[in-house]
């Protein structure tokens, strides 16, 4: 790994997204640039925006040691053209990428091991992390939440919905309020994981929704 590696950051999975270009020393991350998207336009302006990171910063996407890729839970159509830039981006080149949670970025954001994000219909994504077994990532109402044996003293949430559900099902739960997780966030959790060649072959990068869309669910209907 070079001295001084170049990563991109791409996170598309809310309401808003972002780009954002890092300098990894092997011990700090020095965020170059950063560019926020607008939710609904991620198709129209997520290229040109990686376009406009680089080339402010003086860069070409050759030069790229790594790429971060946030690959959900969130919106299916936010995660599907963010993984699709990337690969796009990734595979001419042949930059190695890091696939990472956004709920695990936002936990770490917030500096807890566990994290809830609205995911609509009364539910949330969410991540519970004990120090003794994997973290399990899954879609959670309010029944699947007071089915948890042992709720977390602490968990991370960037949105009042996903707040007032955990509140309403574990009122001794602290609840750590953050801004929401951004590519910054992603490229400073996963620097590391750049040196340790943490990569995810492109061929089976898929976005990580914990809940079906809305046209497989209604498909099955339909032919019910």
């Amino acid at each position: 790994m070079a001295e001084s590696t170049l990563l991109l950051g791409i996170d598309t999975c809310g309401p808003t997204g972002s780009v954002a270009l890092g300098r990894w020393s092997g011990q700090a991350l020095e965020v170059l640039g950063q560019i926020e998207l607008e939710g609904r336009n991620y198709s129209s302006t997520l290229v040109a925006a990686v376009g406009e990171l680089l080339a402010g910063a003086g860069v070409q996407l050759g030069q790229l040691n790594a790429i971060v890729a946030v690959n959900g839970p969130g919106s299916f159509t936010g995660v599907r053209v963010g993984l699709a830039a990337v690969k796009g981006l990734a595979e001419p080149a042949r930059i190695p990428v890091v696939a990472v949670s956004r709920l695990e970025v936002l936990a770490a954001k917030a500096g807890v091991r566990t994290a809830a994000l609205d995911a609509h219909r009364h539910e949330v994504y969410l991540r519970l992390d004990a120090t003794v077994v994997q973290a399990r990532e899954m879609l959670a109402g309010a029944h699947e939440l007071a089915e948890v044996d042992s709720p977390p003293a602490r968990i991370a949430f960037c949105d009042e919905a996903a707040g007032l559900l955990i509140g309403e099902a574990w009122p001794d739960a602290e609840r750590v309020s953050t801004a929401a997780p951004n590519a910054g966030d992603a490229l400073r959790l996963c620097a590391p994981r750049v040196t340790a060649g943490d990569f995810v072959d492109l061929a089976l990068l898929d976005g990580h929704y914990l809940r079906r869309s809305d046209a497989e669910i209604f498909g099955e209907a339909e032919r019910a």
